[in-house]
C-alpha cells in the first residue's frame, strides 16, 4: 500500500474511470446489498468528496472489493463495506494496533490494523457492522477479521475479531499483538 506522505491522495483521471466502472459493476451485479439505492446518486455523492474515492482506491487495492451496504439515515450517508468473500489479502498478518505493535519484542508484523485503516481513511467494522453485513452474504469461512474493540477489553491487552464458521457469525478474542496469516480487517466508509 502507498503511504499517505509518498504521494498525493488524488487519483488520474483513467484511475478514477477505471475505479468507477468497477465500483459500478460490483454495484449492479449485487443489488441485495442495497436495495432502494440507485448508483447515479452513490457516484454524484462520490464525484463530491474525491477523498472518499482515494480510500475507496485503498480498499480496493487492497483485495476488499468495497460496495454499497446502505444508507445511514442518521447521518444520510453511504456506507461502503469491504464485501471480498475472505478477509481482504492485502491487509492479513497484522496486530490489531500501534501499542499492541510496538509491545511485541520480536517477530513483529509489518502494521496493525488500527493504523492501516487510518492510513486508508477508513475505519474496522464494529461487531454491530461486521454482523450487518454478515446478512447480505456469507464472509470470512475460511480467515477472520479484527474488528472494533470496547475500551475495557483493549486496556486489559485483548482484541476480538469475527468469522463465519457453522452458517454462524462467532467473535472471539486474542491478545492484541497476536497476528495471523488468515486475518486481516474490514473497513467502512462513509460518503
Amino acid at each position: 500500500m502507498k503511504s499517505m506522505d509518498s504521494y498525493q491522495r488524488d487519483l488520474s483521471p483513467s484511475e478514477r474511470e477505471g475505479l468507477f466502472r468497477t465500483l459500478r459493476v460490483r454495484f449492479e451485479k449485487n443489488m441485495n446489498r442495497h436495495k432502494g439505492i440507485e448508483w447515479v446518486q452513490v457516484q454524484a455523492r462520490i464525484e463530491a468528496n474525491p477523498e472518499k474515492l482515494w480510500s475507496l482506491d485503498e480498499m480496493e487495492i487492497t483485495g476488499g472489493e468495497p460496495d454499497v451496504v446502505g444508507l445511514d439515515k442518521k447521518t444520510d450517508e453511504y456506507m461502503f463495506y469491504d464485501c471480498s468473500p475472505e478477509s481482504p489479502k492485502g491487509r492479513r498478518s497484522l496486530c490489531y494496533d500501534r501499542e499492541a505493535l510496538d509491545a511485541r519484542k520480536e517477530f513483529k508484523p509489518g502494521n496493525s490494523a488500527v493504523d492501516m485503516a487510518a492510513e486508508m481513511g477508513i475505519e474496522l467494522l464494529s461487531e454491530e457492522e461486521y454482523r450487518t453485513l454478515q446478512e447480505l452474504g456469507k464472509f470470512d469461512q475460511k480467515t477472520s477479521s479484527w474488528i472494533k474493540t470496547p475500551d475495557k477489553i483493549r486496556k486489559l491487552g485483548g482484541a476480538l475479531f469475527c468469522d463465519r464458521r457453522y452458517d454462524t457469525v462467532f467473535v472471539f478474542h486474542n491478545g492484541a499483538d497476536s497476528y495471523y496469516a488468515a486475518r486481516g480487517f474490514r473497513g467502512c466508509v462513509k460518503i
